[in-house]
């Protein structure tokens, strides 16, 4: 390997994309990027923003002239080239836009993606500037991101409760076992809230304020101290702006919905382990990682529903980033890897 390449561990997320180099997180932007409708001179897409400063037009432009653009949906790429630019940005911006040597990366995919997706996902990173691209399941990345014993003949559980999709999966020696995934995450319990603040309240609040309202004061089940939080939206009678108090109660209400369906995920993966395995998770619990994972309460909603302990990763959000790159790293998982049909 030339001395100096980097090797990239990439969480290519539909809401974040995060990076991972050399025991840490070097990048963590969201998966958005702002278009002009109209194309350059050239009949190229024309783009304004990619990252954060796209998240911070998001309601605020006139879509006529600027789209507000997620490349990538339920954790594959829906848009190749708008995904391609925003990938080779994100690369230059970690190993510089004149750098000699071209990064080795690994790129996590979901486990339910389909050939094309995956293809599509390895052409994207080569594209943006990758010398090799390597694909390591989610669930995979997440587990070994969150220190689970991965290698050995046990079996462990992880759910990665991402921003598009709910991944759950039986891991041993180094392989998924049983898995499965639903189109459910982050964004699914954003438009509960939304859809919750409409019924009751008439009230319209866009995306980003209902992921403020979920981190602030959500959580899946009843908490001991009830949160509040004054909302602004339109009003959806006099169309004129609007404030009301939210609580923490009603937050619980309008994720009942989102949350049972990401349970079922949990619940198939569950009803399909090979015995030996299943009492290893009894003994062992249910890994949480992704940013669904940080929702309060989450664990003892898993846990409850289920009858297995479900537990979140010391660091939930960063696992898959953390994961890829150290499977980057680890020659018995690559090797495994590169045996594998993407």
């Amino acid at each position: 390997m030339p001395l100096f390449s980097k090797d990239l561990g990439i969480d290519l997320g539909t809401v974040n994309v995060l990076i991972y180099e050399n025991g840490q997180i070097v990048l963590q932007e969201p998966s958005l990027v702002a278009v002009a409708t109209e194309e350059d001179e050239r009949g190229r897409i024309n783009v304004m923003e990619i990252g954060q400063p796209a998240r911070e037009m998001m309601g605020r432009v006139y879509e006529e002239d600027i789209q507000i653009v997620r490349p990538l949906q339920n954790g594959v790429i829906a848009d190749y080239e708008v995904a391609e630019f925003m990938l080779r940005y994100f690369m230059g911006k970690v190993a510089g836009r004149m750098r000699m040597f071209r990064p080795r990366v690994m790129i996590s995919v979901p486990y339910g993606a389909n050939g094309v997706e995956r293809r599509a996902v390895h052409e994207a990173a080569l594209a943006a500037g990758a010398r090799e691209a390597f694909m390591i399941w989610e669930p995979l990345a997440a587990a070994i991101g969150a220190g689970l014993p991965v290698a050995t003949p046990a079996g462990d559980m992880i759910v990665n409760i991402g921003g598009g999709i709910t991944e759950a999966a039986v891991i041993s020696m180094n392989n998924i076992v049983r898995a499965d995934s639903g189109r459910i995450g982050g964004l699914r319990l954003d438009d509960g809230i939304i859809a919750y603040t409409r019924r009751k309240y008439n009230l319209v609040i866009g995306q980003p304020t209902a992921e403020a309202i979920k981190i602030q004061i959500g959580a899946a089940v009843d908490q001991p101290e009830e949160m509040t939080m004054e909302i602004q939206g339109r009003d959806n009678v006099s169309r004129l702006p609007r404030t009301v108090t939210m609580t923490t109660g009603e937050v619980v209400e309008a994720l009942q919905e989102p949350l049972q369906a990401i349970l079922n995920v949990i619940k198939e993966v569950l009803g399909n382990t090979p015995p030996e395995l299943a009492s290893d998770i009894i003994d062992r619990g249910i890994t949480l990682t992704g940013g669904g994972a940080m929702l309060r309460g989450i664990d003892d909603f898993i846990t409850r529903t289920t009858g297995v302990p479900a537990y979140r990763a010391e660091n939930p959000m960063i696992a898959v980033a953390v994961g890829a790159g150290r499977a980057l790293e680890d020659q018995a998982i690559l090797k495994r890897l590169t045996l594998q049909t993407f």
